[in-house]
């Protein structure tokens, strides 16, 4: 958890706000293309492949160069969250809520899918940085004209963000458990749990593994993959619009 002083501290790194006046030579660097950089090794080699001194020598600089710009390995994994995620595209004029929120999940998984590391990085506090703020900025503005109080926006938002996040930590490692070991994702499941499912001890899964729905020759498929998000995505919504009826009924 991310103490006060902490979160002073991240903020100041990533909006650009600490004290950048030093004596001596003008710097050779940024922390713009120390990051720059970091996104770059990571997009083509994986997170596990970023260090300070990998960074340094692909800027062509010492590795205690860097650290006037960035003080540890953690800043930069936290300057290389928010910078991984663009800024938002503008909204169609006139859209609904729901047709935001809904545009909204499809391009933060879109922007995160970009950088498939991405899902790696662990989750310190909330969102502080230019670009984070953004996206939830405008998750927020989706739901202006429901009625909602402040509170209860904030609320569906996180909720929302939750659900994109998790979709996209399961998806990928699913992604990559396929490629590493497709026969796991093969009807051989289904003929499995068919040989230790006991309809007495877990009655409503044997119903599932009853009616085949494990018997398929392969089980992951990234079609498929994306249409199981929108079934989730729009239970997910239409809990979001029975609340917003019962808000509006009251009022």
């Amino acid at each position: 958890m991310t103490d006060d002083a902490g979160m002073v501290t991240h903020a100041e790194l990533l909006w650009g706000l600490r004290d950048g006046t030093r004596r001596g030579p003008k710097p050779s660097l940024t922390v713009e293309d120390i990051t720059r950089t970091a996104i770059a090794i990571a997009d083509a080699e994986g997170l596990a492949a970023v260090s300070m001194a990998r960074v340094a020598a692909d800027l062509g600089n010492s590795t205690m160069a860097l650290y006037r710009y960035v003080k540890s390995k953690d800043e930069l994994l936290t300057l290389m969250s928010d910078a991984a995620l663009e800024l938002p595209p503008q909204a169609p004029p006139a859209q609904g809520w729901r047709e935001g929120l809904t545009d909204w999940a499809h391009n933060v998984l879109a922007a995160i899918r970009r950088h498939p590391w991405y899902a790696q990085l662990p989750i310190t506090a909330p969102p502080i940085g230019p670009h984070n703020l953004a996206w939830f900025d405008k998750g927020l503005g989706a739901l202006r004209d429901t009625g909602l109080s402040e509170p209860e926006k904030v609320g569906i938002v996180m909720g929302l963000i939750t659900y994109v996040h998790g979709e996209i930590r399961l998806g990928l490692e699913l992604a990559q458990g396929f490629a590493d070991n497709p026969e796991a994702f093969s009807s051989q499941y289904g003929q499995v749990l068919a040989r230790v499912v006991d309809p007495r001890k877990l009655p409503a899964l044997h119903a599932v593994v009853a009616a085949g729905v494990f018997a398929a020759e392969v089980l992951y498929d990234e079609e498929e993959q994306a249409g199981e998000f929108d079934f989730g995505l729009n239970l997910y919504l239409d809990g979001v619009a029975a609340f917003i009826d019962r808000r509006t009924a009251k009022a």
